[in-house]
């Protein structure tokens, strides 16, 4: 995920010094995600709260309408901004990966069938040296 740290810096417009350890997530049929943010909201007086500026998922599948091999139907991605009443549903596809403000509300809907499989991790702003990224020579 270092990788994508400096495109996400450029094109979120924040300073990003740190990328917690990465979740795997397997949703099964009838498997969904409440709508919620990730943090930098100052809503919950966590850690994360504090530090999250950039979420991102990583699909491991595509999404289909059909059933497929390999594939996943509902489970769609979406993100939603109360302030303008916006949604967007993100179409999932194997090894696309999709980043967003911490902030945004966002949701998984229920899974219709096969198995949904994603990465998902978080940029911000850390102090300590444990979850800091180091680079290599």
């Amino acid at each position: 995920l270092e990788e994508h740290r400096q495109n996400l810096e450029r094109h979120f417009g924040v300073e990003l010094n740190g990328c917690e350890q990465a979740q795997f997530l397997c949703y099964r049929v009838g498997d969904f995600f409440v709508a919620h943010q990730d943090g930098n909201t100052g809503l919950i007086n966590l850690e994360t709260d504090r530090t999250r500026r950039v979420s991102v998922t990583v699909f491991l599948n595509s999404q289909s309408a059909e059933p497929q091999s390999d594939s996943y139907g509902g489970g769609l991605l979406v993100l939603s901004d109360w302030r303008t009443g916006t949604r967007h549903e993100v179409v999932g596809k194997a090894g696309m990966l999709v980043g967003f403000r911490s902030e945004t509300t966002h949701e998984v809907t229920p899974v219709m069938h096969g198995e949904r499989y994603a990465i998902v991790s978080w940029y911000g702003q850390y102090g300590p040296p444990s979850v800091r990224i180091t680079h290599q020579a």
